[in-house]
């Protein structure tokens, strides 16, 4: 995987080629380049602010003459009316940069804040709220990282980094047994550590889990709460437990009642409603 700044860097030189692509004709056609203004990032909507990286390096490539001031970091608890940041200089470049700094902010400020609402529901339980594949494609690295300032925690971030057998592979192996067996042989093949994590449907399919072993977390699958309960009761601590499927904040307290370790959530960031932030102008 590439390295967060690496990822970042390229992720904005490639939404600015995609959104100017020859120029800005709008600004070019209607302001005099020379001409210098001011900027301020005025939050519309309570919640927690996440992006404000992205933010500056999206300045510094647009045009690094840009002045910033930082004024709320990421990971804060932010209200209407609160201003995140001042920009100063060239108008043309303020213009440009609008637009892909609110993009990005008021997603990922949206996912954070969404995840700050499930991890607050989890305080005071052992249970952590985890993210998924169900990501934006290209952008999951932001939207993971957005969980982690909302005080989420990151799942595997692709395919390469656990191997997790889902309902299909059992299905396509013939059996849970079967499934682990192979995932077994494979992973004393890789150069890397890996963890095993297998999804269960019911509890006959716990029960093959266990019996085999050689896996380091089970995910139980569209279980009820009460599910939940027995079916940690009877893996007793022998492996992590993690609860998916359908679970809303409405019920994520019951799960975590039940004493799962992990809770994993797709709505952190498939179906997560941004967070109203506007980029007003000033000039000087």
């Amino acid at each position: 995987m590439m390295e967060k700044r690496e990822y970042i860097k390229k992720f904005v030189h490639d939404a600015i080629l995609e959104d100017v692509g020859d120029g800005d004709h709008t600004t070019l056609s209607t302001i005099p380049k020379d001409k210098v203004g001011e900027a301020k990032l005025i939050v519309k909507e309570d919640g927690i602010l996440a992006g404000v990286e992205v933010a500056l390096e999206i300045i510094n490539q647009i045009d690094p003459t840009l002045t910033h001031e930082v004024l709320i970091q990421d990971g804060s608890a932010v209200k209407v009316g609160d201003i995140a940041l001042f920009l100063k200089g060239k108008i043309h470049s303020i213009l440009i940069a609008e637009r892909l700094i609110l993009n990005v902010m008021q997603r990922m400020s949206g996912i954070a804040t969404t995840t700050h609402r499930y991890a607050k529901l989890l305080a005071g339980t052992k249970t952590k709220i985890l993210d998924t594949r169900k990501t934006t494609p290209l952008l999951r690295l932001l939207e993971k990282e957005a969980v982690k300032i909302g005080g989420g925690t990151n799942h595997r971030f692709g395919l390469y980094d656990m191997i997790l057998i889902k309902d299909n592979h059992v299905d396509y192996s013939g059996s849970v047994t079967q499934a682990l067996v192979s995932a077994n042989v494979y992973r004393a093949t890789l150069n890397k550590p890996i963890e095993i994590e297998i999804e269960v449907r019911n509890f006959d399919e716990l029960a093959e889990v266990i019996t085999f072993g050689h896996v380091d977390r089970i995910m139980l699958d569209n279980f009820s709460p009460a599910d939940v309960k027995k079916a940690v009761d009877i893996i007793a601590e022998r492996f992590v437990t993690e609860a998916s499927g359908g679970i809303t904040e409405e019920t994520l307290q019951a799960y975590a009642a039940a004493g799962v370790d992990y809770i994993s959530a797709g709505a952190l960031t498939h179906s997560v409603k941004s967070l109203d932030l506007s980029l007003k102008a000033k000039l000087i």
